[in-house]
């Protein structure tokens, strides 16, 4: 049998007042460039590709097996969470609880998916040779590109640096961006159908998506812990976009230059920290949505001569 922790409405509701608060900073950047109609190509995207609004992330859940007590308002209250989907009454009167059965009963080919993904990808070692060149090869001898900033070092020297690297990005994500002439360089040819097999902790995008997966899983995760996923793919996305070809030093995107040795070494330094926090969220996600927590330990870690490349590869 479950075990069921009842919090105090005072307690509840200060976590959700709490939640809100670091949502609306989390967001303040984004719902004031959208009011000016501005946009900004490094924090924008996380609004753009994912297209989940601020106003998800304000909605604090408490996750699975706790009872809020005094939310359904009374009779005739007006307590929004009591006409939320997914939640039911607790055991104790006017208590509200995450319905974590019916929504597995309902959404059980989304879950299995999710949890397929997520324990996949934690359970096998990291990959740190790529670089960040997936933002290479999407504009690898193209003229139109997809964002409307500058080329760091041009056209011509961004294929080249191309044409000196190996080309290894498993995500079908990044991949399905990649120009016509880039896509035979890759060492990889992921497809939705292999990303299971293929998605590994050393990948941004993969660890960017954490946030996605704890987005689709809905009251089942904790508030606490989406925004946290959502703080990752921020902090991710600057590195991103700092090793990419783009100039976004305008956008405080000082440029991690992966063209050089250092460059490269810094790169692999700031992935392997992502890829620890993203296996860390991926456990507490696991743990929070499906009740059962993954081995912890070396999992990041890949083979020695990959890690060598950072400061051997020119």
């Amino acid at each position: 049998m479950e075990r069921v922790t009842i919090l105090p409405a005072a307690e509840w509701r200060e976590r959700e007042r709490a939640h809100a608060a670091r949502a609306d900073a989390l967001t303040a950047g984004h719902r004031a460039r959208t009011a000016r109609r501005e946009t900004h190509p490094i924090e924008d995207f996380l609004f753009t590709y994912y297209a989940y609004s601020p106003s998800l992330l304000r909605r604090w859940h408490p996750g699975t097996g706790v009872e809020l007590a005094d939310a359904t308002g009374g009779p005739g209250g007006t307590e929004p969470r009591a006409g939320w989907r997914w939640y039911a009454p607790g055991a104790t009167a006017g208590s509200l609880t995450v319905d974590a059965a019916a929504m597995r009963r309902e959404k059980a080919p989304l879950l299995t998916a999710v949890e397929r993904i997520l324990r996949s990808t934690v359970s096998r070692p990291g990959s740190f040779g790529c670089f960040g060149l997936h933002e290479w090869a999407m504009v690898y001898r193209q003229r139109a590109h997809r964002h409307p900033v500058p080329l760091r070092l041009g056209q011509g020297a961004t294929d080249e640096v191309v044409d000196a690297h190996d080309l290894r990005c498993t995500h079908i994500d990044a991949f399905r961006f990649f120009t016509p002439e880039a896509t035979p360089r890759n060492r990889f040819a992921p497809t939705r159908e292999s990303q299971p097999e293929l998605e590994q902790p050393g990948c941004l995008h993969a660890n960017m998506d954490v946030y996605k997966w704890a987005v689709k899983l809905g009251p089942l995760v904790p508030g606490e812990l989406l925004l946290d996923a959502f703080e990752l793919a921020r902090d991710i996305r600057y590195l991103d976009m700092q090793a990419s070809p783009y100039d976004m030093e305008p956008w405080g995107g000082e440029p991690v230059r992966i063209e050089t040795a250092d460059g490269k070494a810094e790169y692999v330094r700031r992935q392997r920290g992502f890829a620890e926090r993203a296996n860390e969220l991926r456990r507490q996600v696991l743990a929070a949505a499906f009740g059962a927590r993954t081995p912890t330990g070396a999992q990041v870690t890949s083979a020695a001569s990959e890690g060598a490349q950072a400061t051997s590869a020119a």
